[in-house]
């Protein structure tokens, strides 16, 4: 493990060596491009690089810091990061899908993204910068809109998306020449850098997605979506906070330019001919002296629009000094002027000459900050007030456009953040927790197989999750755990074995009991069981009785096969043994080691574990002589009323007795014991078995030859 984490550690380095490489190649020639004038930049090379080898969040990366450094030399260079992003989004994807194997995908591939960042980059440098940021593109434009007639915006936007499409072609090529160069493991160890677990293949991923599928909201959903609601909810507060503060600013500095303006207006105007001002107006001597120096005091004052002088009386405001935008005489000394909207809470203030705070206002000259400051005479009485103006409409116009700067500049950093909260999630959680589900479903279907028990314990610990946290952890106390339960199950195995062995081993000894005691039987237990063998593999192979013929109902009737005769030993050894043909009431008695041998299996499972096991013995033991055609005994049990394995037995015991020679006969003939089981099918044999059996004549050879020779 410590191996993987250290080959894991370098291939990181190599992945992060990668993008620093692209970064620097997208800066450089982002530079060159810049400082010499060329239109085509070639800054995007390095990010479909990162993106093409490493995957997404590597060429998002190498694509926002780019962008970010650049501003070192071009300061409009954030405002593209985004667009940028898109683009090593689009070649992540692309490569995914389509690949750059082919011609025609790559023209595909610079054709679309050389049209999407041709367009908005057009779109931000017309609404956003007034317009082409390169003298070289300012004028092919113009020549363009004169040969064509079109609006200079879509001449610009059709030159600036050719552009785009010859740069993404020059990007790609340059691309593949160095992809080309990179060997191919280097690639590879690049692109799988991120993992934390075994490299998935695509196909994996897909499968490793689905089981999800199932879930209302997936872990990835979860984190995917509370980080996007961060980093959006960051991003509007950030916004907001930045423009609120520059606002605030602002309104403040001019807020103290117009205070100044005002001061100074109010010391140059005499108070005490004020009211002289208003009603002579410019034929008062001195009056045009102090309306020029009041004009100075305006054009000093930035930001001010409107600068004059006001009397307040009850019954409106009266012109005394009125200068316009223009540096022209605003209006005639003595004007009235009715009270707007905006003054009414501070008339009474006004009204007696007080000090008020800034106003603002919005009206048909637009939002305004009016400053107000008393000029008093030398008894302290407020003759007047100076007044100055400062326009916040075209602040709140700035605070647009700086808002869609913000904008820009933080969805390059939205997208970036969101697509390292897909990857880390993706990687250091959905992937591994998946993953470790789907190799704990498999060990689980593995049932008790030891070995696919043994191959799902590797599989298991092939995934190699090494996430450094607590699925780690899950994921190693997983691993002891199909462990140990794999080692559990092999132990039970063999101590299941063993059991076998010996229930086995009894079985044997039993039969064997039987059978010494029968002189003619020779090894009779061993053939039949093998015949039992050959009979039940015929059937499951044809697919008869698929319901029955399982793998342990044959372990099950091999088994149990030695028992059938189990009953013989009741049998009094003069009857068992006799030479010749038996009497009536002879046979009635041997008829009897059926009924005996069920009496005995019986006995045995009630008071032995395993009755599935004898189950199949006490069947075989108490029918194996019922015929088809139901005139058997000791039951007349006909057809399928028969257990299986009593009619598998059937033809294994008769095929054995003629087959073998007898104190009261010799054997038959191979060709003999053949027909005669043939003319028993549907009549004394199930039909399938005999077939089955017949299918099987060379096996039936084999077993033949091992116990009597030749045949």
């Amino acid at each position: 493990m410590n191996t993987s984490l250290h080959r894991y550690d370098r291939d990181s380095m190599l992945r992060a060596g990668f993008v620093s490489g692209g970064i620097l190649l997208n800066v450089l020639l982002s530079f060159i491009s810049y400082k010499t004038g060329f239109p085509i930049y070639l800054d995007t090379i390095g990010t479909i690089s990162a993106a093409a080898t490493g995957g997404l969040f590597p060429g998002i990366l190498t694509a926002i810091v780019t962008n970010a450094l650049c501003t070192a030399f071009n300061g409009d260079a954030i405002y593209f990061g985004f667009v940028n992003a898109l683009i090593a989004i689009y070649t992540a994807w692309f490569v995914r899908e389509k690949s750059f194997g082919r011609l025609k995908y790559i023209v595909r591939f610079i054709v679309v993204a050389g049209l999407f960042s041709g367009v908005v980059s057009a779109l931000i440098q017309w609404g956003l910068l007034g317009g082409p940021q390169n003298a070289s593109v300012v004028a092919i434009t113009d020549i363009l809109q004169d040969a064509t007639g079109l609006p200079a915006i879509f001449s610009f936007i059709i030159l600036q998306t050719a552009i785009s499409i010859l740069d993404k072609g020059v990007s790609v090529v340059i691309t593949l020449f160095i992809l080309h160069f990179i060997p191919q493991n280097i690639k590879t160890r690049i692109r799988n850098s991120g993992w934390r677990q075994r490299p998935l293949s695509r196909e994996e991923m897909e499968a490793m997605d689905s089981l999800s599928g199932d879930i209302r909201i997936s872990v990835k959903k979860r984190m995917t979506l509370m980080l996007m609601i961060v980093a959006f909810a960051l991003s509007i507060f950030m916004g907001f906070a930045g423009i609120r503060l520059y606002f605030n600013n602002a309104k403040q500095e001019k807020t103290e330019i117009a205070q100044s303006a005002v001061q100074f207006a109010a010391q140059i105007v005499d108070p005490d001919r004020i009211s002289e001002y208003i009603l002579r107006g410019r034929d008062v001597p001195g009056y045009e002296e102090t309306e020029k120096m009041l004009y100075r005091i305006r054009d000093n004052a930035k930001g001010v629009k409107y600068l004059y002088v006001l009397q307040i009386r009850e019954d409106g405001c009266y012109t005394v000094f009125d200068l316009d935008a223009e540096g022209e005489p605003g209006g005639a000394p003595g004007t009235r002027i009715e009270f707007e909207e905006a003054f009414y809470p501070y008339l009474p203030a006004l009204l007696a000459g007080e000090e008020i705070e800034p106003v603002e206002s919005d009206d048909i000259s637009g939002w305004v900050l009016t400053v107000y400051e008393p000029i008093k005479n030398g008894t302290g009485r407020t003759m007047g007030y100076a007044c100055a103006d400062a326009s916040l409409t075209y602040l709140a116009d700035y605070i647009g456009d700086f808002m869609l700067r913000i904008i820009l500049i933080l969805s390059g950093s939205f997208v970036l953040i969101l697509a390292y909260a897909l990857w880390t999630t993706g990687i250091y959680m959905v992937y591994p927790i998946n993953n470790l589900v789907a190799g704990v479903e498999d060990f689980i279907a593995t049932g008790t197989e030891q070995e696919k028990l043994d191959e799902s314990v590797r599989a298991l610990r092939a995934i190699d999750i090494h996430t450094g946290d607590e699925i780690e952890k899950l994921y190693q106390a997983v691993c002891k755990l199909a462990l140990s339960q794999a080692e559990q199950m092999r132990s039970i195995r063999r101590y299941s074995e063993n059991t076998e062995k010996m229930q086995d081993g009894l079985i044997v000894t039993m039969a064997d009991l039987v059978e010494n005691r029968d002189s003619d039987t020779g090894a009779h237990i061993q053939k039949t069981a093998a015949y039992v063998k050959i009979i039940a593999e015929g059937l499951k192979r044809k697919g008869y009785y698929a319901e029955k013929i399982t793998p342990k109902f044959i372990s099950d009737v091999v088994r149990s096969a030695p028992l059938h005769d189990v009953g013989k030993i009741n049998i009094p050894d003069e009857v068992l043994n006799k030479p010749g043909k038996l009497t009536d009431e002879e046979y009635a008695v041997i008829k009897t080691h059926t009924i005996s041998g069920k009496r005995i299996m019986e006995k045995a499972i009630s008071t032995v574990e395993g009755e599935n096991y004898l189950k199949e013995a006490r069947n075989m033991a108490a029918y194996h002589h019922e015929r088809w055609d139901g005139k058997g005994y000791p039951e007349g049990l006909h057809g399928e009323v028969i257990p299986l394995s009593a009619r598998i037995m059937a033809v294994a015991d008769v095929f054995d007795a003629l087959a073998s020679p007898r104190v009261y006969k010799p054997a038959f003939p191979f060709e003999k014991a053949l027909s005669i089981i043939e003319e028993g099918s549907g009549t004394q044999f199930d039909p399938r078995c005999v077939e089955v059996f017949m299918d099987a004549l060379s096996e039936v050879r084999a077993v033949l030859k091992k116990y009597h020779g030749d045949v």
